[in-house]
């Protein structure tokens, strides 16, 4: 269930019927707030008896003392104080939440002595809490009464953060929420069940970022066929829902300024389409609209923060099925580029509807880059797992930045290889190109098919078939759909793009 916190940030704290949580660097004492809690120190005592050496990440649960006006105490271990980062802050936020389930009211004391807590750090924490406490229970008619606070309706925990940097971690906090909505919409959109989220569903989810200042464009399908998007249609040509185009833009930047570009692969539901994919696992592929989730939330969160950038996000959405007017393994599509495609796998139909998208964006926009994100191959899986995305760029310099925000955010990529010797095995004896280059090399050949058309705009593809959907969870992520993508391109345009 959704754990909703309130929460604010104060210099002290009303204890009476909450809980109490002290953070405790391994190579110092308790925090200071932990005299409040505990006046007789109880909490010093059983964290001896226990073995408590704050690990990172570890948690002592603690009856409260009698003179305690807390009903319950928790101990939380950051680790080494001069080792700690951004992402060991949310984690710690996370692992507080964690342990929320049943309050009602909460004070933290983040001010551990000998750690170094400022205003982002706090902020950080704050963030961990709202991304841990996300779940997707739409569709629960019944609610387990322990995990909803024995209430109706969603528990709301009133959480009061206390560091004598309040007034700076309020004002910092708020950058941390839109964080959060942008990663909890992006979550939301991959969660949905397929029969709920279809393309014009999806769009209308996108035109909502308007009430944020994004202008938002929605192409239909008459609309995308006048363009010459051959390959985008032929996908959706096997369902009765049709298309849409969704393009959203931010104008935060300065006048003229050429903007950056997020495109998104939107396959709403895959079924593979005639080269249909086994029943087994196929429910997944609700999840296969990964990347232009990551593209609204991101939106949301540039949007709602007031980046100054100028920023397009353009979105693909189709829905891949098997009727008799689907496309056929054989078929040759021409794209909006003018090249045409044979499509030997219609499985292989992500980097159909990417290709025109891409097109479009540089033929109208004319980015300073482009950077596609899409649930595009299984082969990546194989390669990298769930620990990695999959990295492939044209530009050495994009790239870089792309793998520095991925080791900030802890959503990592792996930069993979690019070579005339795989562009060739995507070559087609009846047309320009072929839609698979076959068994090996899956994840490379995809991204060749992409490169063919960004022409010499620095471009990268993220392909995060592993990371978006079933990933591992962690402390601030026990979601299903995990809206990756968000934080590791809100830090990227942070760290290099605003003016």
């Amino acid at each position: 269930m959704s754990v909703k916190f309130e929460i604010s940030f104060d210099k002290s704290a009303d204890l009476a019927g909450g809980y109490a949580i002290v953070l405790k660097a391994s190579d110092a004492d308790l925090a200071a707030g932990a005299q409040a809690v505990d006046p007789s120190g109880q909490i010093a005592k059983a964290a001896k008896v226990a073995g408590f050496t704050a690990k990172s990440m570890s948690v002592l649960d603690i009856v409260a003392p009698a003179d305690s006006v807390a009903e319950r105490i928790f101990a939380i271990g950051l680790g080494k104080a001069q080792q700690l980062t951004a992402h060991d802050w949310l984690k710690a936020g996370g692992t507080a939440a964690s342990k929320l389930k049943n309050a009602t009211k909460v004070a933290i004391f983040v001010d551990a002595p000998g750690v170094d807590v400022g205003a982002s750090a706090v902020a950080d924490f704050a963030l961990g809490m709202l991304l841990r406490g996300y779940s997707f229970d739409t569709y629960k008619t019944k609610k387990n009464d322990e995990e909803n606070n024995g209430k109706s309706g969603d528990g709301v925990v009133k959480v009061s953060i206390i560091t004598a940097n309040a007034s700076e971690a309020a004002k910092a906090f708020k950058v941390a929420q839109s964080v959060a909505d942008g990663v909890n919409l992006a979550r939301d959109l991959v969660n949905e069940p397929p029969n709920v989220l279809g393309p014009v569903e999806f769009a209308a989810k996108a035109k909502e970022l308007e009430k944020l200042g994004v202008e938002v464009e929605i192409l239909t399908e008459k609309e995308m066929q006048k363009l010459g998007m051959g390959a985008l249609l032929g996908v959706a040509q096997g369902s009765v829902r049709p298309p849409r185009l969704a393009i959203m833009q931010w104008k935060g930047g300065k006048n003229g300024e050429s903007p950056v570009a997020f495109i998104g692969k939107g396959v709403v539901f895959d079924t593979g389409g005639i080269s249909i994919k086994p029943a087994a696992g196929m429910e997944d592929m609700k999840g296969d609209m990964g990347g232009a989730a990551a593209v609204t939330g991101l939106m949301h969160v540039l949007a709602a923060r007031k980046a100054a950038v100028n920023v397009v996000g353009i979105i693909g959405l189709v829905e891949n099925m098997p009727d008799g007017n689907a496309q056929r393994p054989g078929d040759i599509v021409t794209s909006m580029s003018g090249q045409t495609i044979e499509v030997i796998n219609t499985d292989a139909e992500g980097r159909l509807v990417l290709c025109d998208a891409l097109w479009y964006c540089n033929d109208r926009f004319k980015p300073k880059f482009m950077i596609n994100l899409a649930t595009l191959t299984g082969a990546i899986m194989v390669a990298l797992g769930s620990v990695h995305a999959g990295l492939f760029s044209n530009d050495d310099q994009l790239s870089e930045q792309l793998t520095a925000a991925g080791l900030a955010t802890r959503e990592k990529l792996w930069r993979m290889p690019l070579g005339k010797e795989y562009d060739k095995m995507i070559d087609s004896k009846f047309a320009d190109m072929k839609n698979t280059g076959g068994r090996y090399a899956g994840s490379i050949t995809a991204a060749h098919f992409l490169k063919r058309f960004v022409q010499e705009t620095p471009w990268a593809h993220l392909d995060i078939a592993g990371t978006a959907m079933g990933s591992p969870q962690d402390e601030i992520n026990q979601s299903w759909g995990s809206g990756f993508g968000v934080r590791l391109l809100d830090e990227l345009v942070r760290a290099h793009y605003e003016s």
